[in-house]
């Protein structure tokens, strides 16, 4: 599968990957410089391969709040929120960002890999509410523009800079029916630690806009950034990778995101995420390394000799300058400033237990 943009990819020189069937930029120029243009100065991302699921109705509040452990009335209007989808035992799904357009009207972004799958289990769980469900995600593009000189690209397209998790409108074309007149969502969300907005929009007007986008980004030192960054960046500040720091094995609380529970109503997986609150034994966390070598998925932890964990994700920050990784690790041992050894290549390398946002 092609995003709207593969033309402006390919035309501008991006190395492409297979990323869960979508062809894909994995960098322009390199990760390293990709990621020091959105801690510095400015990245733009082609984040189309994302879904987009609109939920509308009478009873939208109330098969929301039965959906995700968020109580999504409290939202209101222009604002969004990061959630997750819990299946019946209390397990993550997927986590995703709610949007409240209006009191009967909600949009939902999931992961590329998991939209399929996601919208048919919401739609299983229709039931009698009196709710329409439409995936939208063939008709809608989304551009994110990353890094504190964000601001600058706003001014320069003549919007206002959104607050994080807020988001306005801008006139451009219909979007069958995500808003209620012809409008672009402008959100200040992003998936890397940086202030920046996305821009959800037609796919149509998307390959003009990334092209506008980019000599602006151009004349003031910003660039073009493909998804290798945007792992690393991520990584970075903590922050969950679906099918990769999860997968259908883990709650929110043994994910550090206990923070996303706060409805009261009856949701899938309520009374199973309820009951091991407290009594799981491990917790997520980040790590540093006293050695270059990277840790990678599947890596094992270990304090005085015994396994109390596993890395899920692993990189080089080219913050730091050091070797990071996330994983979980039991809560005896999750103390940030703790030590423990990751088995690298049948050797324990030395490593620093931090809090997953391991760039503050």
């Amino acid at each position: 599968m092609r995003t709207p943009l593969y033309q402006n990819h390919i035309r501008m020189g991006a190395h492409m990957v297979d990323f869960h069937g979508w062809d894909m930029p994995l960098y322009y120029s390199s990760i390293m410089n990709e990621h020091m243009l959105v801690r510095k100065n400015v990245g733009l991302f082609d984040v189309s391969h994302m879904g987009d699921v609109l939920i509308e109705g009478d009873d939208a509040i109330d098969f929301i709040n039965y959906l995700i452990p968020t109580d999504i009335s409290r939202l209101e209007d222009n604002k969004c929120v990061y959630t997750a989808f819990l299946d019946q035992d209390g397990l993550i799904i997927d986590d995703t960002i709610f949007y409240r357009l209006s009191e009967k009207k909600f949009f939902f972004v999931p992961n590329a890999s998991t939209t399929p799958m996601v919208f048919s289990w919401i739609n299983s769980l229709k039931q009698d509410f009196n709710v329409k469900i439409s995936d939208l995600s063939a008709d809608i593009a989304c551009i994110a523009v990353q890094g504190p000189l964000s601001v600058k690209i706003a001014e320069d397209l003549s919007f206002h800079m959104p607050d994080p998790f807020t988001f306005s409108f801008s006139p451009t074309h219909s979007m069958n029916g995500l808003t209620n007149s012809n409008d672009m969502i402008i959100s200040g969300t992003g998936y890397t630690g940086e202030r920046g907005f996305e821009i959800i929009l037609p796919s149509q007007d998307s390959p003009d806009l990334w092209d506008k986008i980019y000599k602006i980004a151009d004349k003031i030192g910003g660039g073009l950034c493909g998804l290798g960054a945007r792992d690393t960046l991520r990584m970075e500040k903590g922050m969950l990778l679906s099918g990769t720091d999860f997968n259908h094995d883990r709650d929110p609380f043994e994910c550090s995101i206990g923070f996303i529970v706060n409805n009261g109503n009856d949701f899938v997986g309520k009374n199973n995420l309820i009951s091991r609150k407290g009594v799981d034994k491990e917790i997520f966390r980040g790590f540093i390394l006293k050695e270059k070598s990277i840790p990678r998925s599947g890596f094992e932890i270990y304090y005085e000799g015994k396994k109390i964990g596993r890395i899920t994700s692993g990189t080089m920050s080219p913050i730091l300058n050091k070797s990071i990784g996330l994983g979980f690790i039991n809560k005896e041992n999750a103390k940030p400033g703790s030590e423990v050894e990751i088995v690298i290549r049948d050797k324990k390398v030395q490593a620093e237990v931090s809090r997953p946002k391991i760039v503050p």
